[in-house]
């Protein structure tokens, strides 16, 4: 059974922490689903971390239906949320509703998320009306990256905090389940998180958020190009793989694998009986080919 956007909201009532972490393939999201980690995000950051793209914008609606596609065929019981990509709801209401349609049919997602505030609030209203859940995303937004002038804190200045509340509450008004704060000072995330009903949660927003999202690869050290402050590294995987591909590439060079523990066996009368038949054939093929 899994996780619902109901459950996951009575979480923040409860003053239940929610952990959710990002997921881009089926084995990784097979392993975080197992670990009861009860929301999965298949981010646009795949555009990054896993396409090697220099910001997410690069994602495409097909990049994100292949990616949710993977991730919930490896859960069973994690909410999965899948982001509509740059462009992908920005030209018209119509647009956004097949494009979240799109990942609900064909992606398979229980929910997804779009970045923006009061100016995506119309959108937000319709998809949810048209049955979809929707996480709202606002503060550092990535698909915003170079109107913003690169990953910037935002919300210091009064201006941009007050904006950023009025967005939290147009998001809530209307409709969405839960919104990421990201990129934002802690007194402004707490603000916003004790004005809102719905869950926040926060990535580089300090502690107060209901509760943290992180990208994968930053957690298990697989992605080194660029290292977030507000991340934490809980695994150094990258140093690992680097280590079994070098012991694994020396025992190629040096022919200590495979071994006959790696390899199978077969009945040596077997290649024997095969050998002789091509020899009885041999003579009839040169005639042919004469």
């Amino acid at each position: 059974m899994r996780t619902t956007i109901q459950q996951i909201q009575e979480m923040k009532r409860r003053g239940d922490r929610i952990a959710m972490l990002t997921a881009y393939e089926y084995s990784i999201a097979k392993l975080l689903d197992a670990a009861g980690v009860p929301m999965l995000l298949v981010g646009d950051s795949l555009a990054s971390v896993v396409l090697g793209y220099e910001t997410t914008v690069h994602a495409t609606m097909d990049d994100m239906v292949r990616h949710t596609q993977a991730v919930v065929r490896g859960t069973e019981r994690a909410l999965i949320v899948g982001d509509l990509p740059f462009m992908s709801y920005q030209v018209s209401v119509e647009e956004a509703l097949r494009n979240a349609g799109r990942l609900m049919r064909e992606g398979g997602a229980g929910a997804v998320k779009l970045e923006g505030g009061v100016s995506v609030a119309e959108t937000v209203r319709r998809i949810v009306q048209a049955g979809v859940p929707v996480m709202g995303h606002i503060g550092l937004t990535p698909q915003s990256v170079h109107q913003l002038s690169g990953h910037k804190v935002q919300g210091r200045t009064a201006e941009v905090a007050a904006r950023l509340l009025a967005d939290a509450e147009a998001l809530e008004q209307a409709g969405a389940f839960a919104v990421v704060l990201e990129g934002m000072p802690t007194l402004l995330a707490a603000q916003v998180t004790r004005r809102l009903r719905i869950p926040t949660i926060g990535i580089g927003a300090g502690p107060e958020c209901d509760g943290q999202v992180q990208v994968i690869h930053d957690l298990l050290g697989l992605f080194t190009d660029f290292v977030p402050r507000h991340a934490r590294k809980y695994a150094d995987l990258g140093e690992q793989i680097k280590e079994a591909a070098r012991r694994y590439a020396d025992d190629v060079r040096e022919g200590a694998f495979p071994t006959s523990k790696e390899s199978f066996s077969m009945d040596a009368s077997v290649l024997q009986d095969a050998e002789e038949s091509l020899a009885y054939r041999a003579p009839d093929q040169r005639e042919v080919t004469a």
